[in-house]
């Protein structure tokens, strides 16, 4: 095609020429729009968080208020009052009001308060301790990832290379559908029947804990994961299973010691990428988990992630408190926490990936 081509081409079809600019601007357009509206969201949750460390202004928050007086008595009520023994017949002092010493509660710093481990918001003195929550969706995320990763790259392995590529047309996209499944549904799901055979099967006290969130956390990563490793797997030469199979490797070697180890970049994405879901899911955890910020490393004690504690409790604080800027804190760190496990994966891992597979 000569350089002329697309000037001639304007001057053959002029109206075509207009259609063109005008769905070239208007796809740039709803680009640039989308873009923006996204960093505005960040801005948007940066700023209200950002309110926690630098604004000078006092902080509203929830406290209990207690006047210490007691309840007067007054004969002319017409209420029965109890009998008093008085041998010296003194005059009782009734309208005076009798002190109560309450030792005054200890306030920490804001930092201090945010490594506690205790999570209180609704108290005399709020607390903030958010070790609980990095324990409670720490633990749940791995739970998650040591159920759902091995299930779903040996699943991807037997669909690839063992499975005839007619029963593959219907099993994979059946399985890719799985990964748009509504989260509420899982959740609901072990809310009744995981939990209760999980009770039932470990004999503990509680039915919402650590292991049932988690195994509902893996029902949801396991067709993400699934779907990437296959097609990282779908992605090896296939030059290199037929010399490993010319050298006498049975199918299953071929496999597990071969094409697996050449589509490691990838799987190592999807398990990525299945971290960063399970990290963030917010109503699998709210509704399995036991939803209580316990210090606990124990996968049978309840606990509560990060995002579940902002669903939970974002839609009942008081604007502009205290409470109401730690959680967009929270919101902050969850962001910080996916967004870089996808600069990972988007950076390094599919960069790596692409330099195996081109040699160089």
């Amino acid at each position: 095609m000569s350089k002329l081509d697309p000037l001639l081409r304007y001057l053959l079809h002029p109206s075509r020429r207009k259609i063109d600019v005008f769905a070239e601007t208007l796809v740039k357009g709803t680009a640039a729009t989308s873009i923006l509206i996204i960093l505005l969201i960040f801005f948007f949750v940066f700023r209200e968080a950002s309110s926690l460390f630098f604004s000078d202004s006092p902080q509203a928050s929830p406290t209990i208020q207690s006047s210490g007086a007691p309840t007067e008595y007054n004969p002319d009520s017409g209420s029965d009052a109890p009998a008093e023994y008085n041998p010296d017949g003194d005059t009782l002092e009734l309208n005076k009001p009798i002190a109560v010493s309450s030792p005054e509660p200890e306030k920490l710093s804001l930092f201090e308060n945010l490594f506690s481990k205790i999570w209180q918001p609704v108290s005399s003195v709020p607390k903030f301790g958010i070790l609980p929550l990095i324990v409670g969706t720490a633990k749940t995320t791995i739970i998650a990832i040591l159920l759902g990763a091995p299930l779903a790259i040996l699943a991807a392995l037997n669909i690839t290379f063992f499975v005839p590529a007619r029963v593959r047309e219907i099993v994979k996209p059946a399985i890719e559908m799985l990964a748009n499944f509504p989260s509420v549904v899982i959740g609901f799901f072990c809310l009744m029947d995981v939990a209760t055979l999980v009770k039932a099967t470990f004999d503990i006290d509680f039915r919402l804990n650590a292991l049932t969130g988690g195994i509902g956390l893996a029902i949801a990563v396991t067709p993400i994961i699934f779907t990437v490793a296959e097609d990282a797997l779908s992605t090896v030469p296939q030059s290199y299973r037929q010399a490993s199979l010319a050298l006498g490797a049975t199918e299953w070697q071929t496999a597990y010691r071969v094409m697996l180890p050449a589509a490691l970049p990838g799987v190592f994405a999807a398990v990525l990428l299945g971290i960063g879901r399970a990290f963030g899911e917010t109503m699998i955890a709210l509704m399995a988990t036991g939803n209580a910020p316990m210090m606990s490393f124990g996968i049978f004690d309840p606990s509560r992630t990060f995002a579940a504690t902002i669903g939970a409790e974002m839609g009942e604080v008081i604007w502009g408190s205290e409470h109401y800027n730690i959680l967009f804190f929270l919101g902050v760190l969850l962001f910080l926490f996916t967004f870089s496990l996808n600069a990972i994966t988007e950076l390094y891992v599919k960069k790596r990936l692409m330099k195996k597979f081109q040699g160089s």
